[in-house]
């Protein structure tokens, strides 16, 4: 990042240079009276002979630039060493870091002093967020639906009756710190001839953990300093709850898993029992957020569901964030069938009982060909954008080329982190207030994020 990262406000460096330099100082003052400036004398007394031999005539200049050439010399010296000082320590504690450790302090400094952001949500959607919010702040807390019943999530809380690890350990996962053998590890699915076939070995992990520490929140506290995690993942709840959802038919169906396999358009969802209670780290980064994101993904199944959650719909109404949604890019079979942006906010409206929303993010670019003959066989199209309609709600509409080029159609984190950076820079909300420094370290972080999305 260059020389001028050292200059930012709140690198808790420069104050020790100072001290540092002073120190230096009264050092060399020190041994100028320690001499009883005999010394100094004898060697100014050498330099004007020199002067005197060389140019025939006496002079302060060759004195001036011994005394800059000193100068320079020590300087050098005290930089270069206090340089191998630090490197030294830091190759010793750790070995295998092989970035720049100015650029290392720099990025974590900024990072502890940037926005609070309480993502809510859950699934794939909510990690896909999250692997791009870790590089604008650390700040960062994801309330997290517990209402999944499927696959090794639902075994898990059948059998130890602990709520469903899957979503949060997507999270934990996606705002890690960690190496790519640790992320491999954490996604690693047991195969088929072990008792333990289906089974996911983060979950299996995380289920230990909060075993091991005595509560599931101790266990995600726990697990996130394994893993260096850059902000918090929270249950919103940690009762054991089920979804349901009302057809526009009347029926009723049960179960996270079942509702999208009934083929139906949904009218309203629900959770049962309907009166648990949000934990309270949750409603307090909600209330302390600077932005709230709501989303991306499931609409009915992952979104909604934490609204429904006493005491968080609750907090989301008398936040004073700012609260962005993140809308889907594809509707999905047999929850969204039909739906373009416009529903889906209104979805989040009727749920939330008023509108709460600031601004929607909406994907404007365009799918492929091939991308789109995929995803007709399964049911899906894009969702478009409705910018007029959702505007005519009095909400700001953010339209930004989000997707991903490779096959599947869904949101790329760095171009998702990107519309998120752009618009909480438009709005200065890091920091204590809108510094060049900010701005400098947000335009580092959006040429990093554009050059991984290539």
């Amino acid at each position: 990042m260059g020389w001028i990262s050292w200059l930012c406000p709140g690198m808790n460096l420069k104050r020790w240079l100072l001290l540092f330099t002073v120190g230096v100082l009264c050092c060399a003052l020190g041994l100028a009276l320690f001499f009883n400036y005999q010394f100094m004398g004898y060697v100014e007394e050498l330099m004007f002979r020199m002067a005197y031999l060389t140019t025939g005539k006496y002079s302060n200049t060759v004195s001036m630039l011994g005394g800059f050439l000193f100068l320079c010399i020590g300087g050098f010296v005290m930089i270069y060493a206090t340089r191998r000082v630090i490197r030294s320590v830091v190759e010793a504690v750790l070995p295998d870091n092989n970035s720049s450790l100015m650029e290392k302090i720099f990025t974590q400094r900024k990072l502890g002093r940037g926005p609070a952001i309480t993502v809510i949500g859950g699934g794939t959607g909510l990690s896909t967020l999250l692997r791009g919010m870790k590089y604008i702040t650390s700040n960062c807390n994801a309330v997290v639906t517990v209402a999944d019943d499927g696959g090794s999530s639902g075994r898990l809380r059948k059998e130890m009756g602990i709520i469903p690890p899957g979503d949060l350990r997507n999270c934990l996962v996606a705002l890690a710190d960690r190496e790519p053998l640790m992320e491999r590890i954490m996604q690693f699915r047991f195969n088929d001839g072990s008792p333990l076939a289906g089974h996911n070995f983060g979950n299996l992990f995380i289920a230990a953990m909060a075993e091991a520490e005595g509560s599931m929140e101790a266990g995600l506290a726990a697990t996130s300093q394994i893993l260096n995690v850059r902000g918090k993942v929270i249950p919103s709840t940690l009762s054991d709850i089920r979804l349901k959802a009302e057809m526009t038919d009347g029926t009723l169906i049960e179960g996270e898993s079942e509702i999208p396999k009934a083929h139906k358009r949904i009218r309203r969802v629900g959770i049962e029992p309907s009166n648990v209670q949000a934990t309270s780290s949750a409603v307090d980064a909600i209330m302390k957020a600077d932005v709230l994101i709501l989303g991306p993904g499931s609409l009915y199944t992952s979104v909604i569901p934490n609204l429904m959650v006493e005491g968080i719909r609750e907090a989301v109404l008398r936040s004073d964030a700012v609260k962005i949604y993140v809308c889907n890019v594809m509707t999905q079979p047999g929850e969204t069938d039909g739906y373009g942006a416009f529903e889906h906010v209104q979805a989040l409206i009727t749920h939330a009982g008023a509108q709460f929303l600031d601004y929607v993010i909406v994907n404007d670019q365009n799918v492929t060909e091939t991308q789109l003959a995929q995803y007709q066989l399964k049911g899906s199209i894009p969702v478009t954008p409705d910018i007029k309609k959702i505007e005519r709600l009095g909400i700001k509409v953010v339209p930004k080329s989000l997707i991903s080029n490779k096959d599947l159609v869904r949101h790329n984190p760095q171009k998702l982190a990107q519309a998120v950076i752009s618009l909480i820079y438009r709005l200065r909300l890091f920091g204590k207030g809108f510094r060049f420094f900010d701005y400098f370290f947000m335009r580092q972080s959006m040429r990093k994020l554009k050059n991984k999305s290539v």
